[in-house]
């Protein structure tokens, strides 16, 4: 070998994780054990910097600067990415490796020392001569125009060398994998790397400004001029609720939202379909993306309560009013600090409203792991949705499917299984199952994932006790404390970007997550049957006396919670057999977690053991016996009130105000004694207000008023007691 190797520095800083994302892991892993067994090619650097590997067999493959391993010339006869660039990098590594140690021949000099993986950096030290030089001018004319549009990215900060800094753009994500070169950066889209999602990831690690390694991940909305370093302090946004079609549609909503507080959910449909598409069409025309997604939902959520459909919640559908609500309420002071203060807010509008986050983006080479499915049925129509988890960018995303039981009918015959539809090619029950690759996927800006069929595109392998080994933090979370912990930090709703999987989870509310630590143990597993629910507590058992104490608190234990429902029979026999030992010890389970006081609760979807994935959905276990239960855990007061005022609203939102009877309004009127009494003088007051205000003129000012209250008491339900 030839040449200098401290010229190729950004081939030395590709680590394992770095080349299993920008070719495969069956390469990788491949061209480790030729590595490791000293199976090297023989290896050659030009005085350009070209590096060149020659095979045993007869294949040759060079690398130039400035090209990343798909541009990798190879002899051969794959047609795309092959074992061969894979190995002239990791054989590039291990020959510099052992350059200063045994002092091989066939390495001339090493001028400088090879860059030091557990160095911090950052990709804002890359300028706009390196930008220039590693992109065509076409690309950033279009990085300039994707930016027009203010896109808030999320960067998250350096963390280890096999933790890279990353950018979290709308419709993609962009790993940065190298701190020598930009062409090693690579995008989820399906141009893979060197396209303006990169620019505008790098615009946005430099307004960010210094961010210590580690930190959580960080908000930015990119400026329109941000390309210079005399721009990258933009100036406050133009005003986005000022004008007068914002100003139009805030009021449509708050009479719509009115609408469903006076009269109730339970209204024909008809009556308010034309209202939803006109403010839905104000919400498109203003690119407010956040916002026509909640109207989506809360439409889906009044057809699904007409439909009878298991998909229907009432607690959901008193989230998704609440938070609407709210996020006009925080764009607007985003938007227009009501102190007058020029500093940019720590959160902008933009975001908040999902502003230049339409459309979707075809992604590149794509593995999903399935974290569970759920099914759901009507009247007229079955359906799942099927929640993944992308292993490279950590992202959640759901594909849902729908099948019309009308058109099976007019077909004639009976129809199928809902286990045995098929999606994008392959029996539902085999995906929800499953491990993902394809190269036809899409994905929406709130995570909704569509697959096509394609022969020879897409594939299936079978869920693994270690599928999930490669999900980190906050996704999957190796202590009860831990979840708790974030759970407890989360941004509220309102103001986080909307994704599809928070409300895939029927009859759940919450975030979904994986946990995962050792000794898993369960301490208790009881049915419930007055309430239809299994509840199981899983926890770590304890080696010492201290560790038996500590298990004492709530924070250290997970509490389960699964309801049994008709279109999911299967489900809870299947978490009680798997809770039992039938597969084996238990490794980690994914389900929606909430908060109730100082608990987690999850409702969980699939469970894997030492032996296999248990995905409860689709299970079609043999009858359990549970035991009864006995011990009811009493929740802390506070939060029980909580609980009990939010049923009384979610009522109220299905029956409508209006319809309420005199001893219902006196109830009312006696949980408003409760709240005072309980310390919650504000919420009483609220709530004494409302029921004032139904019956007067001022019904308008009820929307805010009741969202205010609804927030209020899931703030209290999910709070540790004191």
């Amino acid at each position: 070998m030839s040449g200098d190797i401290a010229s190729r520095a950004d081939l030395l800083e590709l680590t394992p994780e770095a080349l299993t994302a920008l070719a495969n892991a069956g390469f990788v892993k491949r061209a480790q054990k030729d590595v490791a067994a000293g199976l090297l090619p023989k290896m050659e650097t030009t005085a350009d910097g070209t590096v060149q590997a020659q095979f045993d067999d007869g294949v040759r493959t060079s690398l130039p600067p400035g090209r990343t391993l798909r541009d990798a010339q190879c002899s051969c006869p794959a047609s795309g990415m092959c074992r061969h660039r894979v190995m002239l990098v990791l054989a590039y590594q291990a020959l510099a490796k052992a350059a200063p140690a045994t002092g091989v021949a066939s390495i001339a000099s090493v001028e400088t020392s090879p860059p030091e993986p557990d160095a911090a950096w950052s990709p804002a030290q890359f300028d706009d001569a390196a930008l220039a030089a590693s992109f065509a001018p076409s690309v950033l004319d279009q990085a300039v125009k994707l930016a027009a549009a203010r896109p808030v990215v999320g960067v998250q900060a350096w963390r280890s060398a096999s933790a890279p800094p990353v950018a979290r753009l709308p419709m993609c994500s962009v790993r940065f994998f190298s701190r020598s070169s930009l062409v090693h950066a690579r995008c989820d889209c399906k141009q893979g790397g060197g396209c303006a999602h990169v620019v505008i990831a790098l615009w946005a690690f430099r307004q960010a400004g210094a961010l210590e390694p580690g930190s959580a991940e960080v908000m930015v909305e990119v400026q329109p001029a941000a390309s210079s370093e005399e721009d990258s302090v933009a100036s406050p946004a133009t005003s986005v609720m000022q004008g007068k079609t914002a100003v139009a549609l805030r009021s449509g909503i708050d009479a719509l939202l009115l609408s469903l507080w006076l009269d109730g959910s339970s209204q024909p449909a008809m009556a308010l379909a034309a209202r939803f598409e006109a403010v839905r069409e104000q919400a498109r025309t203003l690119g407010w993306s956040w916002v026509d997604d909640a109207l989506d939902e809360l439409w889906q959520l009044l057809q699904a309560q007409q439909a009878r459909s298991s998909r229907f919640e009432p607690l959901r559908l008193l989230r998704v009013t609440t938070e609407l609500w709210a996020r006009l309420q925080a764009a607007a002071h985003a938007d227009h600090p009501p102190d007058g203060s020029s500093a940019r807010p720590a959160l902008p509008a933009s975001q908040i409203l999902g502003i230049g986050v339409k459309g979707e983006v075809a992604l590149d080479h794509l593995r999903l792991v399935s974290l569970g499915a759920e099914l759901w049925s009507d009247e007229t129509a079955e359906g799942a949705s099927i929640l993944f988890a992308d292993p490279d960018t950590q992202n959640v995303t759901v594909l849902e499917r729908q099948w019309s039981r009308t058109a099976d009918a007019a077909a004639g015959g009976a129809p199928p299984s809902l286990m045995n539809r098929r999606v994008a090619g392959f029996p539902l029950r085999q995906l929800a199952s499953g491990q993902v690759i394809t190269k036809t996927a899409t994905r929406r800006a709130n995570g909704l994932v569509d697959i096509t069929a394609g022969a020879r595109q897409t594939g299936v392998l079978p869920l693994s006790p270690k599928s999930w080994d490669d999900l980190v933090a906050p996704l999957r979370q190796h202590s009860v404390a831990a979840l708790v912990a974030h759970l407890r930090e989360a941004q509220p709703d309102f103001v986080k970007p909307r994704q599809a999987a928070s409300g895939a989870s029927a009859g759940a509310s919450g975030q979904l997550h994986v946990v995962a630590f050792e000794r898993m143990e369960v301490a208790s597993c009881q049915w419930d049957a007055a309430a239809q629910v299994l509840h199981a507590r899983l926890g770590q058992a304890p080696e010492t006396e201290d560790e038996e104490d500590t298990a004492a608190d709530n924070a250290s234990w997970l509490h389960l919670a699964l309801p049994h429902r008709s279109v999911t029979p299967g489900a809870v026999d299947a978490l009680a057999r798997t809770l039992a030992g039938e597969h084996g010890a238990l490794r980690a389970v994914a389900g929606t977690v909430h908060l109730q006081g100082d608990q987690a609760v999850m409702q969980p979807l699939t469970v894997l053991t030492d032996q296999r994935a248990v995905v409860l959905q689709v299970e079609t276990a043999a009858p359990q016996p549970l035991g009864l239960q006995s011990d009811i855990e009493e929740t802390p007061a506070l939060n029980a009130l909580a609980g009990d005022t939010l049923e009384l609203l979610s009522l109220w939102l299905r029956q409508g105000l209006r319809h309420q009877s005199g001893g219902a309004l006196s109830r009312a009127q006696a949980q408003v004694l409760r709240l005072k009494q309980a310390g919650l003088g504000r919420s009483a007051a609220l709530l004494g207000t409302v029921l004032e205000n139904v019956r007067s003129a001022q019904r308008l000012a009820l929307v805010g008023q009741l969202a205010m209250l609804g927030l209020a008491m899931q703030g209290v339900a999910q709070s540790a007691p004191a």
